[in-house]
């Protein structure tokens, strides 16, 4: 399991050998965390996968914002690899420990206490509060692993390393599922048995992930002495990563907001909107998988100076995951039904889950070029653009669109839906009137 270098070879045949285990990675993320909706929807009923549907929505939010923060990391890694400054890497690692384990204390100060209150701010149905609550608090207990787990991810992302994360959720995957089996269909625990299987499943990657930093040979030297904060390396990483982690938090509010929004039109709903959640990151696992890969190749050939080879990546990315995208999108309009049968029992579920999915299937294809650029800005660096754009997708047109689609008498979660799609195609333009601004002025400077 050796780190790849990103800054030689067909850039294709790179990008995609780098990505692939990416996706995998992801599909089996996706799997542990699908795993909990289908088991408890399978041995548990309606009012416990209601519970997980709200719940989970909430931990995607903190784990998406953890993400992007981390982001600063894979690229600041990313950077100093490619120009071969190994002990640069290793404090910046350093760096990121101590911002993360301070991230996590703070996480979970503030939602262990708070469970009831943020079950009752989702607008959580009153059947499944008790268990929307318990699942937020369990899995608010683990945040440390959830933090451990991004950061370690995002170190291997910017050494080249692909191959690692892959193997260590593969064994979180397997964990969480029998877990998963035990405590709901075994001891009969809902919506808290899903919760503590996740987190043990967390726990179980990290120390894994740990286990194999240990015994890799690393392109970068560390010691216990780079564990502390290096102002300009913080400096540095937050730059990178504040303005992900906020766009990352208001888009996953605007989509938090539709859980409300749904909650409020009853039980079903709320458990059709928690099983389409589920099936969408199946549906855009390509789309994620370029997002996170671009970053990566872009950061370490910047850092080498090879500019036209992040270009060209980027190129190949929009034209391979758009063909995915059509392929997921036909599946999603076509055939909810069926995939929401893998989540739900409740006939009334998978058909409102269908009609929710028939919104998502025009997303697949904006969403296949979006991710894209948005991978690219992410490795130049360009995070504050990365921000501004979510939050005016988000908040400009995403919450106005489904708020308006909520009031239609007899609005459907198809209507609801519609709003994901008319982001994400505003959202494009945006990036690309930023592309070819970027490329003029970057020009410009290397011309001076």
């Amino acid at each position: 399991m050796q780190e790849k270098s990103l800054v030689e070879g067909s850039i294709l045949k790179s990008l995609i050998s780098f990505a692939f285990p990416v996706l995998l990675a992801l599909f089996l993320q996706a799997m542990y965390g699908a795993a909990d909706l289908i088991i408890v929807g399978k041995f548990a009923g309606t009012y416990e996968q209601s519970g997980v549907a709200s719940g989970s929505q909430l931990f995607n939010m903190i784990t998406m914002v953890i993400t992007g923060l981390t982001m600063g990391v894979t690229v600041f890694v990313g950077n100093a690899i490619g120009a071969q400054k190994k002990e640069k890497a290793g404090q910046g690692i350093g760096t990121g420990i101590m911002i993360f384990t301070l991230v996590a204390i703070c996480i979970s100060l503030l939602v262990i206490p708070c469970s009831d209150f943020l079950a009752n701010s989702m607008h959580a149905p009153i059947e499944a509060f008790a268990q929307t609550s318990a699942y937020i608090r369990i899995c608010g207990i683990g945040t440390i692993f959830i933090v451990a787990y991004n950061v370690i991810g995002a170190i291997f992302r910017g050494i080249g390393d692909s191959k690692t994360p892959l193997f260590t959720v593969a064994i979180a995957c397997v964990i969480n599922i029998i877990a998963d089996i035990v405590l709901v269909a075994g001891f009969g625990l809902g919506a808290a048995g899903a919760a503590i299987a996740t987190v043990c499943a967390q726990a179980a990657s990290v120390i894994v992930s740990l286990y194999f930093i240990c015994k890799k040979d690393l392109p970068f030297t560390f010691s216990k002495h780079d564990i502390r904060l290096h102002k300009q390396h913080t400096k540095q990483i937050l730059k990178i990563g504040i303005p992900i982690a906020l766009q990352e938090l208001l888009v996953q509010f605007s989509f938090l907001f539709i859980q409300v929004i749904v909650n409020q039109m009853g039980v079903t709903e709320s458990a059709a909107v928690g099983v389409s959640e589920k099936v969408c990151v199946f549906l855009m696992l390509v789309a994620s998988a370029y997002m996170q890969s671009i970053s990566a190749f872009v950061a370490q050939n910047n850092g080498a100076g090879l500019y036209h080879r992040s270009q060209k990546a980027l190129v190949y990315g929009i034209q391979t995951a758009l063909l995915a995208g059509m392929i997921m999108g036909t599946f999603a309009f076509f055939g909810g039904s069926l995939l929401s049968s893998i989540f739900s029992n409740e006939p009334t579920v998978m058909i409102a889950a269908h009609e929710y999915l028939k919104a998502y299937a025009i997303d697949c294809i904006f969403t296949a070029i979006l991710f894209c650029f948005i991978g690219y800005f992410n490795g130049c660096g360009q995070t504050l653009f990365v921000m501004l754009q979510g939050i005016i997708g988000a908040f400009c047109i995403r919450i106005p669109v489904v708020y308006m689609m909520s009031q239609i008498d007899g609005a459907t979660l198809f209507h609801i839906g519609l709003g994901t799609p008319a982001s994400s195609m505003v959202q494009i333009l945006l990036c690309c009137c930023a592309y070819f601004r970027y490329q003029k002025n970057h020009s410009h400077t290397k011309n001076m």
